[in-house]
């Protein structure tokens, strides 16, 4: 096909679509409407002869010849990106955004942020917590910090493990005074239990400290770390929390750890496109955090 001919706008909203397997996904990203995106890709289907995509009830899947074409077109959009950038040029002032989860963001990060200040007062730090994984686009996060209590790896950029997760029962010191006194694991059950997400990670603690079926089907749930850091702080329970989370807090006086029990929850990973073309600002960043967490 000639390049003239080439149906760019189609092949764009595939793209889109194909990296997202979402047709209304793809429509948000491009701010155009769902039927659009679905005519688009119709009519390149139309073009080539075959389907790029298996289309079921509820969702979309590639074909292999759609999963072909992604990885040519996504491989090329990201080069034309990072062209047109480096045309464009960098700000004169040296700043890096980072993408956090927004637990690791509240708890941890933003309470070291001035830290990395003092070190790089030339460096302008924008924190965007979201828990989604960025596609590093224009405009975009030129470095994320991700957990996964299971994957190691995400499609079409690099991750750097940063930290293991290891999750510890805490509580505020004011609570423990008040009572009841907490002198065994299922004693804690005689208190509060704070959530976060859900309340399986309790249960695999206990199951880890000997305690036979506890009942931990009761006490609030949270939807971020950060959320479940506020509550047990200002001891409206005890909560599981991440030690990497807790340590300052713990060390200031502020949370009582309450067992030496810590259970595996996954890690923390650094994530980029290409950790070899980061700015100086982004490789600064990545310096900084990985000294501060092995610190």
């Amino acid at each position: 096909m000639k390049r003239g001919r080439l149906p760019l706008t189609a092949l764009r909203s595939f793209e889109v679509a194909g990296r997202l397997e979402n047709f209304t996904l793809a429509a948000q990203e491009l701010f155009i409407s769902q039927a659009a995106v679905s005519r688009q890709i119709r009519e390149l289907e139309a073009l080539l002869g075959e389907a790029l995509f298996e289309r079921r009830h509820r969702s979309v899947h590639l074909t292999a010849s759609g999963a072909r074409l992604l990885a040519i077109l996504t491989l090329s959009f990201d080069r034309i990106d990072e062209c047109l950038e480096e045309i464009r040029g960098r700000p004169a002032a040296a700043a890096v955004t980072i993408s956090a989860e927004p637990s690791f963001a509240a708890c941890w990060l933003v309470p070291r942020l001035p830290d990395f200040r003092e070190q790089h007062p030339e460096i302008d730090a924008t924190i965007d917590s979201d828990p989604r994984l960025v596609e590093f686009r224009s405009g975009q996060a030129e470095i994320a910090i991700r957990h996964s209590a299971i994957a190691t790896a995400w499609p079409r950029v690099a991750s750097e493990h940063l930290a293991d997760v290891g999750m510890i029962a805490v509580a505020a010191p004011a609570l423990i005074e008040a009572g009841p006194a907490i002198e065994r694991p299922e004693d804690i059950l005689r208190h509060t239990l704070l959530h976060e997400e859900n309340r399986d990670v309790w249960s695999r603690w206990f199951e880890a400290a000997g305690v036979a079926k506890p009942e931990t089907a009761r006490g609030p749930i949270y939807a971020d770390g950060g959320l479940v850091m506020q509550a047990v702080l200002r001891g409206q329970g005890i909560a599981l929390m991440d030690e990497i989370f807790a340590a300052e807090e713990i060390e200031a006086g502020r949370l009582l750890r309450l067992f030496d029990l810590a259970i595996s929850h996954g890690a923390y990973w650094l994530v980029a496109r290409n950790f070899e073309r980061l700015t100086p600002a982004a490789l600064l960043f990545v310096r900084w955090i990985r000294s501060r967490i092995e610190g």
